[in-house]
């Protein structure tokens, strides 16, 4: 039978449902670093004040942790996720409604006093960031700039015209391209990375004019794919706007090759539980993605540039020691990756700048 307070603590938590207001005053969301500190700030002093009431010690344990982890995966993807974000808050909130409702101790510490009013001034000020942050993605939503032209906009203007003898190629992507140092892979080379984290088909499609077709590549190497499927995109949706931006590039007299989709990886979840890649990335999902890439470079007489063999391991994964999170490749990687690119680059365009008919 559940003591008096624990009856009490349950019945704080199931009466909890939303979110204390925010403070007014904060414009736009903190720096990710001064946001990771603030939280786990915040959770220290849970952990002290726990410590000196043994009821809220007990019962706050696994909240504690809940909002501890939270923390931890927030600093292991290096950026404010909304959802790992409100997880956290709901913790602490619970936390506190729990330390409200439950008997202190007579002699109950000052210091310990103290650090409940932190805790308090704290995760009032975690959810004027998140209440910020929130602003600033639907501000994101309502961008005219859906596809992120702006990103390479400068360094488009400022790019020289291709030089005779030299055959210029666009990498095409979203973080994976991003994250690739091409002048560190591919010295001497005219390889020109327009990458953008977190991009799906659909917004590179939007870029191939201003980040494609107006340098004037011999040709471009898409990698694409991963992020759709992450957000449930549907196949029929990705191969068409990958099918759509191959047409472009013919049409433009730009050689299309079109790389598979990397394999993921659950290797890594047991340092972070972010990193069951498996989960959200459905290694079936990938594969037909990648075969139906393979039949339409057939079909179409394309470059299809195979990633995914070169990177995948006996058991459907992406090979342990080619990424730290299952997704993104690391130096090893990347290693594994340059030439599998320069072999299909070298195959579609000549050394010397004409075309291989």
């Amino acid at each position: 039978m559940k003591s008096p307070n624990a009856q009490m603590a349950l019945a704080v938590l199931a009466a909890w449902v939303c979110i204390h207001p925010a403070v007014a005053g904060q414009r736009g969301p903190l720096r990710n670093k001064d946001a990771f500190d603030l939280y786990g700030r915040a959770v220290q002093l849970m952990q002290s004040v726990a410590v000196a009431v043994p009821d809220l010690s007990r019962a706050g344990g696994p909240i504690v942790e809940n909002a501890r982890a939270a923390v931890s995966t927030l600093r292991s993807l290096g950026r404010q996720d909304a959802g790992v974000t409100y997880s956290f808050l709901t913790s602490v909130r619970a936390f506190l409604l729990l330390a409200d409702a439950l008997p202190k101790p007579d002699s109950f510490p000052e210091e310990t006093a103290r650090q409940l009013a932190e805790l308090r001034d704290t995760v009032d000020r975690a959810e004027a960031n998140f209440r910020a942050l929130l602003e600033a993605k639907e501000a994101q939503l309502r961008d005219p700039d859906r596809d992120n032209l702006r990103r390479y906009a400068d360094a488009n203007a400022k790019l020289p015209a291709p030089q005779p003898g030299r055959s210029r190629v666009v990498f095409l992507g979203d973080s994976i391209t991003d994250g690739w140092r091409l002048n560190e892979y591919f010295p001497e080379r005219d390889f020109v990375n327009r990458g953008i984290s977190g991009q799906i088909t659909g917004e590179m499609l939007g870029r191939m004019e201003a980040d494609v077709i107006d340098l004037k590549p011999e040709a471009v190497l898409i990698l694409a794919g991963t992020n759709d499927i992450a957000r449930g995109v549907s196949l029929a949706a990705i191969e068409n706007n990958l099918a759509m931006i191959a047409e472009l590039a013919e049409y433009h007299k730009i050689k299309p090759l079109i790389a598979s989709v990397l394999p993921v990886s659950d290797y890594h979840k047991d340092q972070n539980p972010a990193f069951e890649m498996g989960r959200t990335h459905p290694p079936q999902t990938i594969h037909a993605l990648n075969e139906w890439i393979r039949s339409f470079c057939r079909e179409r007489n394309l470059l299809y540039v195979d990633y995914y063999a070169a990177t995948v391991d006996a058991n459907g994964f992406l090979k342990a020691d080619l990424a730290d999170d299952g997704l993104h490749p690391n130096g090893a990687g990347y290693r594994v990756m340059a030439p599998v690119a320069l072999a299909a680059i070298d195959k579609a365009v000549a050394p010397a700048g004409k075309r291989r008919r």
